[in-house]
């Protein structure tokens, strides 16, 4: 399949530094495993929209996959009650 490039957006970034450290590695590597495998089974589409979510714990990583340039791009990082708002 091949490897994707994983980029997050500054937004994103930005929510990450909030995480707090104890799941921030969680994550980190929950989002490097994205470029082996942007669909891993644990994932599910949202409805309305072409993102997808995965779940480490209470946090959520909403991300985009471009199969043609083979991207992936974290779009929103954040805890469960309000990553969807």
């Amino acid at each position: 399949m091949g490897f994707y490039k994983v980029s997050v957006r500054a937004s994103a970034e930005r929510e990450l530094r909030a995480v707090p450290k104890t799941h921030l590695r969680l994550l980190m590597d929950r989002i490097r495993r994205l470029a082996e495998d942007p669909r891993p089974h644990q994932c599910e589409k949202l409805s309305g929209e072409d993102r997808y979510r995965i779940r480490q714990g209470d946090w959520r990583v909403v991300y985009s996959v471009d199969d043609a340039l083979k991207h992936v791009l974290v779009v929103k990082v954040g805890h469960r009650r309000e990553v969807y708002r």
